[in-house]
């Protein structure tokens, strides 16, 4: 067996090697031929004595053909011979080849001589991204040939020998990071995509984060690496999980939304510091931000309260935080729910700008102003503004009316656009309802100077403050497009938000709690009664991690009674409590006090290297609408194979809204 085994794996690897052309230059030793010819094929044998590569023990070129990657030599190499692997980038003037693989670009100077005819053919006859083994001298550029905006281009190597590995035919773009490409055409072609440097850079930044956290966490803080199952159950509350069919009539195992109910489980059972880069699932549509599959940084602790996972997590970041990217302070600030609310109007500020939220409501409380009047009236009435510097000078008309549409397609409210003229005065359909001594006072509590842009919106407090929040960082979009810098895209502002309410109204039952970070997160000690009185007003022992306006990680001190958690499962949540009977038995059985947090791991890569999208760090991503354009998955699965799970496609009418969805 093990002769025959042999046998087939020498025809396989002759069969690969026969693709392969080799050329040397007959300039270097008179017993190197100048014909094109097939190398010698390395018998293989299930003995120890392979012959071993001449390249480096360790490093990105260590057990490889090559002596040196494309992007490392320098002057200080000049006169070393060394061989590279790599795709060719393009040919220019049939005098060089441009080579490059994952750490960047080295030029090739092809021989001119006669003697060097059929190398100089075949280095000619490249087609851009093929593949290739270049041997040869490295020298230095003629004077006023370098290239300072290459790392390489002070020197270039003087090909001796070529290998062809493979020729490559013609693709449907250019690997180049300033050609565009539609993200359709990058995703169904990811593996041409991922050549980018832009692309390789950011796989590789990645790679170096997460290698840092875990050494942070393991051999500064003792935690335990930890895998959890992929296949689970149904969790009550949060976001829709992917079901898979098991072959049990009626039963379907759930993908996580997190190792929630694991990493608790594992303080239970003494593990005491647990971490894992957790792959995570949603069956939710893809945002730029989001993807139904994800990876999150997982941590829990035992015997640790909020301040203490905070300050692990600021040490954990710094710790790692790539050198290039400057550094970054700790603790981080730290801010309420609520100041959140009244500042920004949004519970994630983007606190790289100000633009922060005023109540006007005492200004306009005695105004004749009808309407303004009428929602004053109201409980938790109230009149917001937002001052925008130089919005009345740069925005445009049609981007005031953009204001508006927004103001009244997403949040069903009027806003009022009030305009600070040069001599400053006013220009509003409010002018003519205000006082002159409101008038004064509106451009004294506003600091509104000539060319500013006042937006004022009135109605609930709780619908108002999110308007004027999602507003100003519309207002900070336009204002960049119109060449004003606003946010820094340099900086790093880290904020942490804590105090959140425990429980929320749900959107189509106001009348029923939902809990506003997940059912498992304990009281404030002091909020701890109003469980069972006045559920509504407990603040939870949450906290969010902000960068520049983005949540790139959430957690919480849990409930570790199986009292308590039983109580705001069944009683404020109406959840079924046997769906969690292992958690509530865990529970009782002796467990500690706990807490800990998911950080996005592609979120925060992708804010560190300045990505629009997650699926810029992502190496195989899914697309907007959550399919796999290289593989076309999801697919289609015969009924003869769906038997063996009791499953049966019901398909959709034409009245249902059917036909084959795009991509």
């Amino acid at each position: 067996m093990a002769t025959r085994s042999r046998y087939l794996l020498h025809r396989v690897l002759a069969g690969v090697r026969a693709h392969t052309v080799c050329c040397h230059s007959s300039t270097l030793t008179p017993s190197q031929g100048r014909l094109l010819q097939r190398p010698p094929l390395r018998h293989l044998s299930c003995s120890l004595s392979l012959s071993r590569s001449n390249s480096t023990t360790t490093g990105p070129s260590s057990l490889s053909f090559r002596s040196h990657t494309c992007g490392e030599l320098r002057t200080h190499h000049v006169g070393e011979k060394v061989t590279l692997c790599g795709w060719v980038q393009y040919l220019r003037q049939d005098l060089f080849v441009i080579l490059r693989d994952f750490s960047g670009l080295t030029q090739v100077l092809i021989p001119q001589e006669d003697s060097a005819g059929h190398l100089k053919a075949v280095l000619c006859d490249l087609t851009a991204e093929s593949v290739v083994k270049v041997t040869g001298t490295v020298r230095p550029r003629p004077a006023g040939q370098e290239n300072k905006a290459m790392p390489t281009g002070d020197i270039e190597i003087l090909a001796e020998s070529v290998e062809v590995l493979n020729v490559c035919q013609k693709l449907p773009f250019e690997i180049k990071d300033f050609v565009k490409k539609s993200e359709s055409l990058r995703m169904q072609y990811r593996y041409l995509d991922l050549r980018s440097s832009q692309m390789q850079q950011n796989l590789r930044l990645r790679s170096e984060l997460v290698m840092k956290m875990r050494e942070y966490l393991c051999k500064v803080h003792g935690f335990v690496d930890v895998e959890t199952p992929t296949l689970f159950k149904r969790t009550p509350g949060g976001a829709k999980e992917f079901v898979v069919p098991s072959r049990e009539p009626g039963r379907f195992y759930s993908l996580p939304q997190s190792p929630q109910q694991f990493k608790q489980l594992l303080m239970v059972a003494g593990v005491d510091r647990y971490f894992q880069m957790a792959r995570c699932y949603r069956d939710e549509g893809s945002k730029p931000d989001r993807q139904p599959e994800f990876t999150q940084v997982d941590i829990e602790m035992s015997f640790v309260d909020q301040a203490g996972i905070m300050s692990l997590v600021e040490g954990l970041i710094q710790s790692s935080w790539p050198a290039e990217k400057g550094p970054i302070n700790v603790p981080f600030q730290t801010m309420t729910y609520e100041e959140a609310m009244r500042d920004y109007g949004v519970d994630k500020p983007d606190t790289r700008f100000s633009m922060k939220l005023m109540d006007l409501s005492d200004l306009f409380s005695s105004t004749d102003v009808e309407f303004l009047r009428s929602v004053l009236s109201q409980p938790e009435g109230s009149v917001q503004a937002v001052c925008v510097p130089s919005g009345a000078k740069l925005l445009a008309g049609k981007d005031l009316e953009t204001l508006k549409q927004t103001a009244k397609t997403q949040f069903d409210q009027e806003l009022s656009v009030v305009l600070v003229k040069a001599d400053g005065t006013l220009k509003s359909p409010l002018k003519k309802l205000l006082s002159a001594s409101t008038t004064e006072e509106l451009l004294q509590r506003t600091a509104a100077n000539p060319g500013d842009l006042l937006l004022i919106a009135a109605g609930s407090l709780h619908s108002v403050r999110p308007l004027l929040g999602n507003l100003r960082l519309q207002c900070a979009q336009l204002l960049e497009s119109c060449g004003l810098s606003v946010r820094d895209p340099s900086a790093f502002h880290f904020l942490w938000v804590v105090d959140f309410p425990l429980f929320l109204p749900k959107e189509n039952e106001p009348e029923q709690l939902e809990s506003a970070h997940h059912p498992f997160t304990a009281p404030l000690p002091e909020d701890t009664q109003l469980l069972y009185t006045e559920p509504h007003k407990v603040r939870g022992q949450h906290y969010d991690l902000v960068l520049n306006g983005c949540e790139i990680g959430g957690g919480s001190i849990r409930i570790h009674k199986a009292s308590e958690q039983l109580h705001v499962l069944k009683n404020i949540l109406k959840e079924d409590p046997s769906l969690l009977s292992h958690l509530l038995q865990a529970l009782d059985f002796g467990a500690p006090p706990h807490g800990g947090i998911a950080l996005g791991l592609d979120r925060l890569v992708s804010i560190l290297v300045g990505a629009s999208s997650i699926r810029d760090v992502i190496a195989f991503p899914k697309s907007f609408r959550g399919h796999d354009l290289m593989s076309c998955a999801p697919d289609f699965v015969s009924e003869e194979d769906l038997k063996s799970y009791h499953i049966s496609v019901k398909w959709p009418t034409e009245q249902e809204g059917g036909g084959e969805e795009g991509k």
